[in-house]
């Protein structure tokens, strides 16, 4: 090999040569099926990329999440082509890969019915297996507009390229900042074109790689995330590397179906989100509102034995609260319009922290009362938009379990240790034991306070999280506008992963609000605050809790926790008498004594997911005992009443799960 047709390039950590005009797929000896792309200088390129000297080459599997993104970016692509190939009028938007999945937004003259699903994914499977080859065609401005003048959102794309081509999700899926690139898809025996698409790529060698994939529903969707643009139709897929994994993931959502907490809020009778008050504004019925107080009592007592001070502030404020706290300035969008009354302008409150500031400003603060730990279930009202408000986990108006801490900065480290473990120690009460930590920093664009300040806040909460030994994630832009946050990431019992407490530490507010307290040698100095939610809102808390358990909860939290079952009706006094003395130990209880038969009163308690059964006939009666059952279906016969009750009291105290 001539030294002048040489390159030499990083593989595997090693350097190696190869012949000038190598591809990084040849460099890898890639498959094209479990390694499909390369990384060249940590930037995801096509197996068809040529090397350059110097470069440093890493393969991409399949089954990694590069690998899966660039599947289903070009699943999408097959997706974009069997519809345009059907529906000639639709004009193409934009067809990004997203978790566990892609999508593609199309401008049609009607919505996509489930047929016309079936239809296009037949002819997906068709385009697969004639495993039309990508190739990437770098193109100018100028040709990119001709070649694609009849797609008017391209052309729009094209427009923005060296600004931000953004999804709804916020994300430069489509074009870069750079060289314009268009993928053709060719017919692998004659070369011919079949389809083409404005993209960045990178993509599979061909559509035949495409191992599995299922189209799964259709929406509106606006362009690009904004109201005041056009509505497109979205059709949403999903794609594997292998069908056992996407059975999986089916066999997942099915679950996770079975357990939508809104699906399951109205079978058991726990709450409902009625029409004449508005989207996003639940209630809570007799069942529901058992948990909820079971919740915050709960709640209620740890704090108080964590010493916090329970205080209450009003739901509207005056707008000179929200100017001098900075929210009118960085969180407007996310309130509701103002009231005007009596001359002034008042505000539905969206968070509790500033009205927690006036109570602290109310008299003077010596060093001796602090640390100070406000706590209050304070409702707020945040205005979400229609598009993303979903059942309890995403309301317009949620109670906070809502608590600021003031302290000294030399107490600040010992504070949020004590705080993380007290909020971890209370999640796992109600069940939830599998966590990892995020932490989030400042947003370049949207904060204030002094860079030094917030450096000192990060860097504090950073070592606080990693003192507890959890997996910690970063989330950079993600914090506040006063603070940097620790979020507690909970995975449910089916996996996902759900965000629940937060802690912030704020050097921010105080000084806003000009805070002091008097030091020990008799100076005026600022307190640090740090705000601390621990359910986030009771509400999305609820929610979670309702799909973790699918709706079976552990006997403590359930609120009706042991049903009463008859033989005959001439057993209910008896059962009557054993409700009772459950009732003096504080469980709920309630005796089925309607026309039902015996089977259908068991069946009713078990779809009612009721934890424990207690059976009477002749013989129970006549032995002073009850039959036993549990909401798993085992059974025990002929239980002397004093062991069932002390059984099902146990089961309570100790939040057993049955």
């Amino acid at each position: 090999m001539s030294a002048a047709l040489e390159i030499r390039i990083t593989l595997a950590g090693a350097e190696r040569v190869v012949a000038a005009g190598t591809t990084a797929g040849e460099a890898l000896g890639a498959d094209g099926r479990s390694v499909i792309a390369a990384k060249i200088n940590g930037e995801p390129r096509d197996l068809a990329a040529e090397v350059a000297d110097g470069d440093v080459v890493e393969p991409i599997a399949i089954d990694s999440p590069d690998g899966r993104a660039i599947l289903r970016h070009s699943t999408a692509h097959v997706m974009a082509q069997a519809v345009q190939e059907i529906f000639p009028e639709a004009r193409l938007g934009i067809g990004p890969p997203v978790e566990n999945g892609f999508y593609y937004d199309f401008d049609v003259a009607e919505p996509f019915t489930p047929d016309d699903l079936k239809r296009i994914e037949k002819r997906m499977r068709e385009i697969v297996k004639q495993a039309q080859t990508f190739r990437r065609r770098p193109v100018s401005d100028e040709d990119a507009r001709e070649e694609l003048a009849a797609e008017p959102y391209k052309l729009e794309l094209i427009g923005l390229k060296g600004g931000a081509a953004e999804s709804a999700e916020g994300a430069d899926v489509e074009v870069g900042a750079g060289q314009l690139t268009i993928y053709d898809n060719l017919d692998p025996k004659s070369g011919e074109l079949c389809w083409k698409d404005l993209c960045r790529g990178p993509h599979l060698p061909s559509t035949r790689v495409i191992p599995a994939f299922k189209l799964m529903r259709s929406g509106g969707a606006y362009w690009r995330g904004s109201e005041k643009n056009p509505q497109l139709q979205r059709i949403y897929g999903t794609a594997w590397e292998s069908r056992e994994k996407q059975d999986e993931y089916l066999n997942f959502l099915a679950e996770a179906e079975k357990r939508d907490h809104r699906k399951l809020g109205a079978e058991l009778d726990l709450f409902s989100f009625p029409d004449e008050l508005g989207s996003g504004l639940p209630v809570f019925h007799p069942k529901g509102g058992i948990i909820r107080r079971v919740m915050e009592d709960y709640s209620r007592r740890r704090h108080e034995e964590a010493g916090y001070s329970f205080v209450n502030t009003p739901h509207i404020t005056k707008e000179n609260l929200y100017k001098i706290s900075g929210h009118l300035d960085w969180y407007a969008d996310g309130m509701f319009p103002p009231m005007e009354l009596e001359g002034a302008r008042y505000y539905l409150k969206p968070m509790n922290c500033p009205m927690h500031n006036l109570i602290y400003r109310s008299r003077g603060r010596s060093y001796r009362e602090l640390p100070l730990r406000l706590f209050e279930f304070g409702t707020v009202y945040r205005y979400e938009k229609s598009g993303v408000v979903h059942g309890l986990t995403r309301v317009r108006g949620l109670t906070q379990d809502d608590a600021h801490i003031y302290c000294t900065q030399e107490q600040m480290r010992d504070e949020l240790k004590s705080l993380l473990r007290f909020v971890l120690d209370l999640l796992r009460d109600y069940g939830l034991d599998d966590f990892y930590l995020e932490l989030s920093t400042k947003d370049p664009e949207k904060y204030v306070g002094s860079d030094e300040v917030w450096e000192q806040a990060t860097e504090t909460l950073r070592e606080v999280a990693e003192s507890e030994k959890l997996d910690l994630v970063l989330d950079p832009g993600g914090a506040a506008f006063y603070g940097p946050k620790i979020s507690v990431q909970a995975r449910d019992a089916i996996g996902r992963t759900w965000q629940m407490s937060t802690i912030q530490l704020d050097f921010n507010l105080p000084e806003l609000f000009e805070l002091e307290y008097q030091a020990a040698d008799g100076t005026r100095k600022r307190p640090v605050k740090i705000h601390r939610a621990l359910f986030g809102s009771i509400e999305r808390f609820f929610g979670v809790l309702v799909e973790h358990y699918a709706g079976a909860f552990p006997p403590w939290l359930a609120p009706v926790q042991v049903v009463g079952i008859p033989i005959s009706d001439a057993h209910v006094p008896y059962l009557q008498d054993v409700a009772k003395r459950l009732r003096e130990r504080g469980i709920r209880v309630e005796v089925d004594a309607s026309d039902d038969r015996m089977q259908k009163k068991i069946r009713n308690a078990q779809k009612a997911k009721v934890p424990f059964m207690l059976l009477a006939g002749d013989d129970d009666i006549a032995a002073g005992a009850v039959s036993f059952r549990y909401r798993n279906g085992e059974q025990k016969n002929g239980v002397p009443i004093d062991q069932a009750v002390a059984e099902i009291v146990d089961a309570v105290e100790r939040r057993i799960q049955v």
